[in-house]
């Protein structure tokens, strides 16, 4: 039984329905899922991510690493100060989510004595923007100067550029292949309700992919050119420096298995997975795991290089999670209990250690950055 919504939940939710209604209705009666999804999680002051609704942590939806434990973001501290140092540069951080990343990260920077002059984060919710606010002032006062927030990417960055569970949040297409070839999979109304309709793909470059991958009839799942688009703008922005996306996701070979055939499109309620996309809009985030060879080919192609590709266990690992866990003593069990547990949720296989997976793009001869040491698997790209 999934929780039920408050009144004023359900409200919103209804409200956020009329709006995709509305959509729909002045697209002609169908729009491809990548709009839906775009503004059931992004539509200012009702979707998802722009509406004041609670959503990581015990209380939301979903759990992230940053929340699980401060050695998340304390490991990536220690995993990017070389490439700071290198640079001269600054961290992006996109999409903060509740901030505590950047918390995290920025309090370990600083015992390091590697501050960057600056930590950007752009942030397209005004209502996270203002979270993450609140907890940099509340945890780092003394730091506040040297954070600023962003409404688009900068023209020129050095440094470092991070996302941590962006890529899984962008609008994916929704493909159908069927015996007369792909066909795109979007969304109509049906009453007061939202189904699936295929129609003919529009767009060339979604086309070519879809052809490309040849799947049986029947497979349905997602192809992400928002993902793709993003990689790009990365690119032209970065001047020299390190982008370091970590996400849930496979290689190409695994996301299109045969046994993979409904895709990996997820709604998530007060920690539900659920498969309807259509379940309480605006409650609910709407996720699609991330193809990490079509990640790969973007940067690539836009001019990068890839600095690796691993699973979360293994970049944490070589950038020294495991030290700066002993760091708390065993023998005080109140303390280091929480903390070893929240690590075996980061690393375990059957966890996050392995199904996450962190990608590297450098820009400018940047070193090899330890993460990626032992166990990089880029090959399999």
């Amino acid at each position: 039984m999934l929780p039920a919504p408050t009144p004023d939940a359900l409200v919103h939710s209804q409200r956020v329905a009329a709006h995709l209604r509305t959509l729909i209705d002045a697209a002609g009666g169908w729009i491809p899922f990548s709009r839906y999804m775009e503004a059931a999680l992004y539509a200012p002051g009702l979707g998802y991510y722009a509406a004041g609704a609670m959503k990581f942590g015990a209380a939301g939806d979903f759990v992230t690493a940053p929340e699980l434990t401060p050695l998340f973001g304390r490991t990536l501290a220690h995993a990017i100060a070389p490439v700071l140092a290198e640079t001269g540069g600054e961290v992006l951080e996109l999409g903060a989510g509740s901030g505590r990343l950047a918390a995290d990260l920025l309090g370990e920077l600083e015992r390091l004595d590697a501050l960057p002059a600056r930590y950007s984060i752009l942030e397209v919710s005004a209502d996270l923007r203002q979270r993450q606010q609140e907890i940099l002032a509340r945890d780092l006062p003394q730091l506040a100067g040297r954070v600023r927030w962003l409404d688009a990417l900068p023209a020129h960055f050095s440094g470092v550029i991070l996302g941590n569970e962006v890529l899984d949040a962008l609008p994916a297409e929704m493909v159908h292949w069927t015996e007369n070839g792909p066909l795109s999979h979007g969304v109509i109304v049906e009453g007061e309700a939202f189904a699936w309709q295929d129609r003919p793909i529009a767009d060339p470059v979604l086309r070519a992919r879809a052809d490309a991958l040849d799947l049986a009839p029947g497979y349905v799942s997602e192809i992400n050119l928002t993902a793709d688009a993003l990689i790009a703008s990365l690119a032209q922005c970065l001047d020299r420096g390190l982008i370091l996306m970590i996400d849930y996701g496979f290689v190409a070979a695994e996301y299109y298995h045969p046994q993979r055939h409904m895709g990996t499109l997820r709604a998530h309620y007060r920690h539900h997975a659920l498969d309807d996309p259509f379940y309480l809009p605006g409650l609910c985030d709407l996720t699609a795991h991330v193809d990490f060879s079509a990640v790969a080919q973007a940067g690539t192609a836009a001019g990068l290089e890839l600095a690796g590709y691993i699973s979360q266990a293994g970049f944490l690992l070589n950038s020294g999670l495991t030290e700066l866990l002993m760091q708390t003593s065993p023998d005080d069990a109140a303390a280091y209990l929480p903390q070893a547990n929240a690590v075996q949720r980061l690393v375990s296989p059957a966890e996050m250690g392995e199904l996450f997976k962190v990608i590297g793009f450098g820009k400018g001869g940047i070193a090899p950055v330890a993460g990626f040491a032992r166990g990089d698997r880029r090959h399999s790209l």
